[in-house]
């Protein structure tokens, strides 16, 4: 069974730091572009960071400087490095990738399950 699994959330206080990872497991050869995105209650899920098998990377606006994303290819694993959070960063934070094959077959588009962030005093 292929999926991918988020951890690291919590609870942050302003101008802390956090780090989130994503775990993809079953059997997995490769996988072409992994993304953290997240949705804020009411709000729309946006796309904060991307990065591609060869560690090409996009930001979001918001959190670019902020935010830095990156990836083990060799473990399947990516990670989001979160610093100077900010209360509007509150979200919950959901893994994502693309272009996956596996054993079992190939996947357009795989989700993790979500891990919320919270930033407050």
């Amino acid at each position: 069974q292929v999926q991918l699994v988020e951890s690291g959330g919590g609870l942050v206080q302003p101008g802390g730091s956090l780090r989130l990872s994503c775990k993809a497991s079953g059997s997995i050869f490769s996988i072409s572009v992994m993304g953290w995105y997240r949705q804020a209650p009411g709000q729309q899920r946006e796309l904060i960071a991307s990065i591609t098998s060869r560690r090409s990377t996009n930001y979001a606006d918001s959190v670019k400087g902020r935010f830095t994303i990156s990836r083990e290819n060799g473990m399947n694993t990516m990670y989001l490095e979160m610093s100077s959070l900010k209360a509007e960063d509150t979200a919950v934070y959901y893994c994502n990738a693309q272009g996956v094959v596996a054993r079992t077959g190939s996947f357009s588009a795989l989700w993790g399950q979500g891990t919320l962030v919270t930033v407050s005093s």
